[in-house]
Order: C-alpha cells, then structure tokens, then sequence
C-alpha cells in the first residue's frame, strides 16, 4: 500500500527520490491533493481529490517527471482544481482538447480536400500541410494558434527567398481556417489569417515571366538526355507537349493508341475547372513517339513514368530533389556550350526557373510561329472563357496537331542547330 509523505516539493527533492520496493507518494505542502507518485523508475505527478460524479477522492495523473516540469505539473493542478470547483471534469476537457489539436483538425481537412480536388492538387496540399505546418503545431489546440505564429512561418519561406511558396502557403493555410470555422466543431471563431497582408508579409506578387532562352533549351534537351528514366523522358514530354506536370506525370499506356497517334487523357486527369474537367486529346508527333518509343513497358503496371515497375507514377509533389539535379545539369552542359563556343563560362549560369515555365515557354514559342490564339489555347488545354467556352465544343484536333508539329520542328532546330551554327549538338533522341 502506497504511503504518503507529506512536504514542500521541489526539483531537487524530485531527483533525490529512489524507487522501493512499494510504490510511493509524495504529497506537496502548496496545493492540496497534487504530489508525484514514485512507481519503480518512475515518478508522475498526481492530482488527488474528488472529480465530478464520483463520491471517493480519486487519483488521476498529470503527467511524467522529465517531460512535464514541476512547475508545469503545479499550474495544471491549479487548472483543474478551479474545474473542479466548477464542477467540470478536467478529462472531458482534456478530450476535447485532444480532438482538436492542429494535427486532427488537419487530417479532417485533409479527408475533406481529398474529396474535393484533384489527386494531384490535394496531395500537394497534404504534403505541404504535414510539413510546414502539423510538424510545427500538431500537439497545440487549432483554438491557441494566432497570427503571429502564421506570420513566422511565412516570414521563414521569405527569408529563404521562396516567395512563391510563401504565398502558396499563406493561402493554405487561411484555408482550413477558414474551413474549420464554417464546420462549427473544434470551437474556433476566428481565422488568424483575418488580419495579415501579403503585400506586408511576402512583398507584391508578380506573375511569373520566365521563359527559357535558345541555348537554356539546347542545355536543358542535353541534361535530359543524362538524367536517365523516368525523369529525363519525362520532362521531353512537357516540353514537347506543353502540358501540365500532374498530366505527364500521370500518364498510362492505355491513354495511347499509338497507330491513331493519339493520347487521351481522361477528364480525372485534367485540371478541374468549374464546368467539370472534360478529357483532353493531345496529337501525337514524330518527336513524342521517339520519346516514348524507347520507354519500358511493365507487366505489372501499365503507368509510363514510374519507379515501382509501372504500378505506381513518379508523383508530381516529390520533385524537387530531381529538379535540383537538372539544374546542376542545366549549368554544367551551359558552360560546356561556352567553352565550345569560346565564351566566358562563368556567365551562363541560368536565372532560376520552376517546371511551369517550361509550359509558358511552350506557350511562347507557339505565338512566335503565329499560331492562331484558339488553337494556342487548345493545345495548352486552356478552358475557353465565357460563351466561346459554353457553345463552341470544337476541339481543334487537326490544328493542334499541326501547331504542335510546327513547335516540335522549331524545337528540333533549336536543340539540333545546322553546322553553320557556332554550337554543334549531338542528335536530340
């Protein structure tokens, strides 16, 4: 049977108690009932009283010396005696407190997402939740996280100069605020975003104008070529196609008739918009078909791009380390491109650029060979706006397969220039 000592409390107290062979208490002198049971190696503090419909004083636990302070264990018995008083039970507190932690509003709204969005565009919002914001507050109540801490957080990406991921973020965030004060479920009343500007956190937002140059498409044709399968092919594909990162990622061997030379991408795949996704046909030239020609095909999975025998894609939220790696690349075959051209290498470092620039790159290319603004729009898989969008159904298929022909072909000079041309490339594959 434990026994009971009775006294003032203290660190230095707490480490000089040893185990014996019957468990023990030590009770504290400044709150009633609070005192730490030493069991074995263990010592938890405990809050000894009478609870909310039970008739005998109880003893609960507070928490583990070590990870719960002294000073901590005192202010939570404070807590719950005022409840008791009150006559609530601190555990139904302590439950709903549990259930509305950060972390288990984030995985409901996680379920929800899932629900609504794309497979693409909620699993990039997933990863980024899991780890940018449950890492940091998941154990605190969604009711304490003000606006302050919201405010660091984007304050982190700006200071790494990651402004678009900071708005990214920002918008996330406000997000599920925003959704868990429209459940009315976990008590929260006001959205900690309310009060916070962009244009004072992050800076003005600039769309983005990047376009890769001649010889960065020339250096970036090369570094493909040695990143190897899945992600050298893959990325030809964008740039042969101009699609989305999701829609190439994405892509299944029954999507394709290859003797039509056609890929269909079903409505799932795309890009929801608020008329519903529709499938999308993309004409497939010589210049595709030499890409995919070469690609393995899995008896176990029918997916193009994959690293697990074609059961699964490559996902489109996992590349930003292949992407470092096609920079470096990137870099490396410019310089190469300087010397051969007796230029200054050190000058040819490219300005940073992100996967979507080479769509608008594509997008770019296709004006400049005076492709009619429908058929520009068709091929990048642009909802027309307005009434053109609700009543003219065409799908220009014949003129995107000529408008993507005349980009392919364009693309070819450029990565494979004549022998005239002061640089002289291997042959695109």
């Amino acid at each position: 049977m434990a026994k009971h000592t009775k006294c003032n409390i203290t660190d230095r107290l707490l480490k000089s108690l040893k185990p014996e062979a019957d468990r023990y208490d030590v009770m504290d002198a400044a709150v009633p009932g609070f005192g730490v049971r030493v069991s074995g190696g263990r010592k938890t503090f405990v809050l000894l009283t009478r609870y909310p419909h039970s008739n005998n004083p109880t003893r609960r636990a507070l928490g583990e010396y070590g990870v719960m302070s002294l000073e901590e264990a005192r202010d939570k018995a404070r807590e719950w005696r005022k409840l008791i008083k009150k006559n609530v039970d601190p555990r139904a507190i302590e439950e709903r407190r549990r259930q509305t932690t950060f972390a288990s509003v984030a995985d409901e709204f996680i379920v929800y997402i899932h629900s609504k969005l794309k497979l693409r565009t909620a699993a990039v919002m997933e990863h980024n939740l899991r780890e940018t914001f449950i890492k940091r507050w998941g154990a605190r109540p969604i009711t304490e996280i003000t606006s302050s801490d919201v405010s660091r957080v984007i304050g982190e990406a700006v200071d790494r100069d990651a402004r678009y991921q900071a708005f990214r973020h920002f918008a996330l965030i406000r997000r599920l605020f925003n959704w868990a004060i429209g459940t009315d479920r976990y008590g929260l009343e006001a959205n900690p975003c309310r009060r916070l500007n962009t244009g004072d956190l992050i800076g003005e937002r600039h769309a983005r104008d990047r376009v890769l140059t001649d010889d960065e498409l020339r250096a970036f044709w090369r570094a493909t070529e040695r990143l190897g399968y899945p992600y050298g092919p893959l990325y030809r594909m964008l740039l042969l196609t101009g699609l989305r990162l999701g829609e190439v990622c994405g892509a299944h061997w029954s999507e394709f008739d290859l003797k039509q030379r056609e890929w269909t991408i079903p409505g799932a795949r795309m890009k929801k918009t608020k008329r519903g996704a529709q499938p999308f046909m993309v004409p497939l030239t010589d210049a595709m078909l030499a890409v995919l020609s070469p690609l393995p095909r899995f008896d176990g999975g029918d997916h193009l791009f994959s690293h697990t025998g074609g059961q699964r894609p490559v996902k489109p939220n996992h590349f930003s380390d292949v992407k470092e790696r096609l920079d470096a690349m990137l870099v490396e075959e410019l310089k190469q491109m300087a010397t051969e051209a007796g230029k200054d290498a050190k000058r040819m470092a490219p300005a940073p650029f992100v996967n979507h620039d080479i769509r608008r790159t594509v997008r770019t290319h296709l004006s400049a060979l005076r492709i009619g603004e429908e058929v520009r729009e068709a091929v990048l898989a642009h909802v027309r706006p307005g009434i053109k969008g609700v009543y003219d159904r065409h799908q220009y298929i014949d003129e995107k397969r000529e408008a993507l022909t005349l980009w392919n072909n364009r693309l070819r000079a450029i990565v494979e220039p004549p022998p005239a041309n002061v640089v002289e490339l291997r042959a695109a594959q």
